[in-house]
This record gives structure tokens, C-alpha cells and sequence, in this order.
């Protein structure tokens, strides 16, 4: 891609498909037809890049119309943006859901990460492959964890085009598979500032689930006509649904209230919590987060309260709420659960979060992979916003805020925060050099508090039953509930709660763990394995931690002996080689590197796998010492610990 602009035109669809989000151009200028008064002067310049960041949500609009990006339709949205080629060129190959070459409107997704590899995937992918040829106009594609592994293993279909010609109605499930039509670009939130010029939302390409999948179902769900018939089919992701209320605190409400209906999601307590916010004004709330004890629940566990009191008393001004639903680390799966479960509880929490910070628009950066989680949390912002709940005046209270979504497409390094926001902002998800810090400079180089889903949902058990009542819950280091993501070897993989403190062996027995464990996998791929004879480590950040390991988001991935733990290892450097932003040296050839001595050492052990192993670790220092962000400083963890306490090679 040049820096200049081509001569390739985009298609009347292509146009179309930019045009129903951005409005129709203003001059040719920005690509309508020439007119003499053009000629004269510049019009729109400053105004169109001021849009930069609708980028992303642009190359969303055409991806869902026409299945790729063609140049001609990259230089429409250049034009329209102002917008370097070369720029938009790195942006729309930085992500995996787009393609800047011709494909078919219809590509199936098989998921091939951890949970899906220990269930089968590579043998399902070579079956769907091998029946799916090129005269069936389906792309199959091999994907990162799609985020539905306790359904391993997984498909996702993506069809592009209008979904009214698909003959999918919305939220409905063929059988097994989850068959929903979604927006082509998220939720939009009215109003101005940045996201501004927005005029519609395109609601244009089908998405089909399929999970458990074996080779008949994903290739139906791929081939499906357009008048398939569908069934609705149980929502099973949390298997302690039907637990007395008392016992659960986060996912009360799932598999008990409607989440698509804001009357009962209040009939069971929603928007007390907003209302006791209002009542204690903003720096109390703060004062109650921070009392909590609550911290970061993505990982990092950095003090929820400090954070937001950090952005709240910055003097520039606006201030922005990010949340980060990016979740994309292998075995991952909690915050899908709650978008999709108990949507507006996000969207309370959201609102709280943003009272208390000074922040008047937030932002819901949501994995391109999660389509119902997509329909559940677009409609409530809906439904919110028309009862008075979002908009210009929350409860009467005179406080204004709303909430835009933007869609991820395929980047596990746009989990970092600070990638995300350059995300959103229309540039490549790469991470920035720190300082300064998000609280300072963030999103569009504003004070920005960020936290992920399950961080703020657990704002709404402190407001509601109090700073004290909530730190009595856990541990003096670890307050409060939380989430864990258990799949693999187990007889009910979904998302526990457990309050911090309970055995790894005692959310194990919940899930019913089978007798010939061979190895657990803490925190995904960032994380590490354990052995079956350390199931007492306790669940908590400091726990896992003296224990030589880590907690990081939750995750555990149970593995019996018949998983063949050396080529589980391989998915785990493969899954970092191609999430690598590339940025720095470290990770981008270290990463490369640490694969390349994995394939060599694959089916060798002893002696032969010494000179290898060796090779292993220094790179693994490299990465840890050297990267710029955690992407890089964690790839060696599992494959170092695999090896330390597994034996992964003897």
C-alpha cells in the first residue's frame, strides 16, 4: 500500500457500507463528486481527522458487507478520514477478523487454542477442511480462542451481507449452535465530542456458534440456507446456576432474571447500587471501592480505588471510562458470560464508574468474537438510555453520561490497555511506553480509568452491602468473590464463583476433575501449570504467588493424561508468535524464536532436548527483561514452568 491515494474505486456496496456510518461526504474532498466549488477551497479537513477514530468501526462496516477490504474501499474511507493510506493499511492488517484480499462472504472460524486442542480441534479443522472445498464459498480459517471453552471445541461462522437475506432471526440457537444476526458496528452513543459524525449503524452480517461442534454441525452452520429452521437451546456456562442467592454474588442473577429485560433485571436489585452512589456523591463512592479492598480482576491486581481516585482529581479535562471486554487469553471466558447473563449490571456499574471519576462518555471496547454478548450489551445501552438510565440527565440526578461500543476484531494484544486505546483511537494496537500512565494521558491523551467486566461488576456488592461487609468475603489481601474460568479435563467446565481463599483442589471437586489429572494451567497462556499434587494452593494473588505461580484472570484449564503435553506447549508459542504486535525485538523474535525450539524439541526429551532448553530459557529472559508490555514479559511462563514442575521433556 502507498502513501498516496490509488486509482482503484470503491463499489456502490463498498460506498454504501461506509456511507450508513459516516454520512453521506460533505465534498468531494472527502469523495463525493467533484463540483467546481470544491476547486476553490479545502472543506472538512480538520473535522474528518477529528473522526480518526472511526476507523476501526469503518473497516467493521466493510468487512460485514463484503467479507474483505478491497484498496478501493480502503481509499473511500481514507478520503473520508483524512486518513493516511499507508496508515489505514497497517490498521486493517493488524487485525485477524479482516482481510485486505478477495474471500469468500462466508468464513468459518475454527477454533484451534488450548481447551479446543485438548478436545479435538485439529482433527475437526482437517475434517471440515477436507469437506469444505472451494465450490462450497466457505473460507475455513484456524482462530485463536474464541472464548467458548467450556463448549470445546468451537466454530464461529461470520456471513457477510444484509442478515435479513439469511433468514436468522436475532438471539436464536440451531440446536447446539448459537445462531445470532448482529449489528455490523456496535452500539453508537448520540452526542458529541469524539465518535462524532456517526449517523447509523449498520446491521448487516450473520454470525453462527457452534459449540460443542463436530464436523457436521460446524459445516452446517456454515452452509445453513436461508430459511434454517431454529430451536432455542439452554444457556449451560454457569454450572452453579440455581445455587441459593447467599452463595453467589456476581452471577446471582444469571440463569434466574431475563437479561434482556431492564424490569427484571431491577426486580432483582439493579440500579440500587446507582442510586446509593448518588447518595453518597463521588468521592465517597471512591473511598468505599478503595476500603473494599477491591482490585483489578484482569490480572494485574492493582487497587480498583487508587485508580479511580488517581483519574478523579487530574485537572484536564474530559475524562474517559474505558471497559476492557477484550478478553482474549486462552480459557477466558468470565466476561462473556456476564455480558451475555447480566448485561445491565455492566451497564450500571459502567455508570458508576464514570460518576465517580468525573467521566461523561465510556467506551466498551468488546471482542469481535462475542456476537450474542454484542446483542445483549446493545440492547441494553438501548433500553437504558430510553428509560433515563443513560443521556443527559441519569436518574434525574443532572449527571450525563452514555456509553459507546467498539468492536474488537481479532488482537490479543488490545487487551493491554493502553494498545486498546490506540485502538479506539484508530491507530494499531500497540502498546505505549509507560509513563505516562493512563490516568494521566489515556484515551485520545485524556485522564482514562480502564477496567475490565468483571472488575466493575464487582463495584456493584460494594455499594450495595458496604465497603466492611464486602472485605469481610475472601481474605485480608484478596476481598471479595471471584470468577473462575475452569475448562479442559472436567466433568462441568462453565464460570465458579468462589470467594478468594477456597483450594485450587476445592474449585476442582466442584467442577469434578478426573482421576488421571495430569497437569492444571493457571492464568491461560500468560500463566502457569501446576502439578496434581499442589491442588492446595489457595486462590488468592498472594497465594498462587508464593506457590510460584499465578493467578492472572481466572483461568484454570484442567489436562488429563492423554493430552500430549509437549504439542500443547507448541499452541502455547504459536498462539504468542501470532499475537505479537511486533513493536519490540524481544517479543517479536523472541517469540519466533521460542516456537522454532519448541518444533525441534516437540518429540525429543532427555539429553537430546538439553541444548534446546538451554536456548529456551535465555530467550525467556530476554523477553521478560526487555518487552515493552506483558505480552512479551509472560510468553515464557508456561512453557518455563511445564518444564521446572511438569518435566515437560525428561
Amino acid at each position: 500500500m502507498d502513501l498516496r491515494f490509488g486509482d482503484s474505486k470503491p463499489t456502490d456496496e463498498e460506498r454504501a457500507a461506509v456511507d450508513a456510518l459516516l454520512g453521506p461526504p460533505e465534498s468531494s474532498w472527502e469523495g463525493a463528486d467533484r463540483s467546481d466549488a470544491d476547486l476553490r477551497w479545502a472543506r472538512g479537513g480538520r473535522e474528518a481527522r477529528d473522526r480518526r477514530d472511526q476507523l476501526l468501526p469503518a473497516l467493521h462496516a466493510l468487512n460485514d458487507r463484503v467479507g474483505w477490504i478491497s484498496e478501493g474501499a480502503l481509499d473511500y474511507v481514507c478520503r473520508r478520514l483524512t486518513v493516511p493510506p499507508a496508515e489505514a493499511y497497517g490498521v486493517a492488517t493488524f487485525y485477524a477478523m479482516f482481510s485486505v484480499r478477495p474471500r469468500p462472504a462466508t468464513v468459518l472460524h475454527v477454533c484451534t487454542d488450548l481447551a479446543c486442542t485438548a478436545a479435538g480441534a485439529s482433527e475437526l479443522c482437517a475434517t471440515v477442511e477436507a469437506r469444505l472445498g472451494p465450490e462450497s464459498g466457505v473460507k475455513v480459517e484456524r482462530s485463536p480462542c474464541l472464548g467458548l471453552c467450556e463448549r470445546a471445541p468451537a466454530t464461529l461462522t461470520i456471513r457477510a451481507g444484509e442478515s435479513a437475506r439469511l433468514g436468522v432471526p436475532p438471539l436464536g440457537e440451531l440446536e447446539d449452535e448459537a445462531v445470532q444476526a448482529e449489528g455490523g458496528s456496535g452500539g453508537a452513543a448520540p452526542g458529541d465530542g469524539k465518535g462524532k459524525g456517526r449517523r447509523g449503524r449498520n446491521t448487516l452480517h450473520a454470525t453462527a456458534v457452534c459449540a460443542p461442534a463436530t464436523p457436521a454441525r460446524a459445516i452446517a452452520a456454515a452452509t445453513a440456507p436461508e430459511s434454517a429452521p431454529t430451536e432455542a437451546a439452554p444457556e449451560t456456562a454457569v454450572p452453579q446456576t440455581g445455587t441459593p442467592a447467599p452463595t453467589l454474588t456476581l452471577l446471582h442473577r444469571i440463569g434466574t432474571a431475563d437479561p434482556t429485560s431492564l424490569d427484571d433485571y431491577r426486580a432483582h436489585g439493579g440500579y440500587t447500587a446507582l442510586r446509593r452512589a448518588f447518595a453518597l456523591g463521588p468521592a465517597a463512592v471512591i473511598r468505599e471501592v478503595t476500603d473494599a479492598g477491591l482490585v483489578g480482576r484482569g490480572g494485574a491486581a492493582f487497587s480498583t480505588g487508587r485508580k479511580w481516585q488517581a483519574t478523579a482529581a487530574q485537572p484536564d479535562h474530559p475524562h474517559y471510562l474505558v471497559c476492557n471486554a477484550d478478553e482474549s487469553e486462552p480459557g477466558t471466558f468470565k466476561d462473556r458470560v456476564l455480558m451475555e447473563g447480566d448485561p445491565y449490571a455492566l451497564v450500571e456499574a459502567m455508570t458508576i464508574a464514570a460518576y465517580a471519576t468525573g467521566a461523561h462518555r465510556g467506551y466498551l471496547y468488546l471482542r469481535g468474537e462475542y456476537p450474542r454478548a454484542l446483542a445483549r450489551v446493545t440492547h441494553a445501552i438501548e433500553q437504558a438510555r430510553t428509560r433515563g438510565l443513560l443521556g443527559d440527565d441519569v436518574l434525574g440526578q443532572g449527571y450525563a453520561f452514555d456509553i459507546e461500543i467498539r468492536r474488537g476484531a481479532g488482537a490479543y494484544i488490545c487487551g493491554e490497555e493502553t494498545a486498546l486505546f490506540n485502538s479506539i483511537e484508530g491507530h494499531r494496537g500497540e502498546p505505549r511506553s509507560k509513563p505516562p500512565f493512563p490516568v494521566e494521558k489515556g484515551l485520545f491523551g485524556k485522564p482514562t480509568v480502564e477496567n475490565n467486566v468483571e472488575t466493575l461488576v464487582n463495584v456493584l456488592p460494594v455499594l450495595t452491602m458496604g465497603a466492611e461487609a464486602y472485605a469481610a468475603i475472601g481474605t485480608p489481601a484478596s476481598t471479595g468473590p471471584k470468577l473462575f474460568c475452569v475448562s479442559g479435563s472436567v466433568a462441568r467446565p462453565g464460570v465458579y464463583e468462589l470467594p478468594f481463599g477456597a483450594t485450587l483442589g476445592e474449585l476442582l471437586a466442584l467442577a469434578g476433575v478426573r482421576d488421571n489429572l495430569r497437569a492444571v494451567l493457571l492464568g491461560g497462556a500468560a500463566g502457569g501449570f501446576v502439578r496434581p499434587d499442589e491442588l492446595d494452593i489457595p486462590l488468592t494473588f498472594e497465594g498462587t504467588r508464593e506457590a510460584g505461580t499465578t493467578l492472572g484472570s481466572g483461568v484454570v484449564m484442567a489436562f488429563d493424561d492423554t493430552v500430549p503435553l509437549p504439542r500443547l506447549l507448541l499452541r502455547i508459542a504459536e498462539f504468542f508468535r501470532d499475537e505479537s504486535c511486533g513493536q519490540c525485538v524481544p517479543c517479536r523474535v523472541g517469540t519466533v524464536r521460542q516456537e522454532e525450539a519448541l518444533h525441534r524439541i516437540a518429540d525429543r526429551t532427555g539429553a537430546a532436548a538439553a541444548d534446546d532448553i538451554a536456548l529456551l530459557r535465555e530467550v525467556g529472559r530476554a523477553m521478560r527483561d526487555a518487552s515493552i508490555c506483558g505480552l512479551g514479559q509472560t510468553a515464557w511462563n508456561a512453557v518455563e514452568s511445564a518444564i521446572d514442575r511438569l518435566g515437560a521433556y525428561e
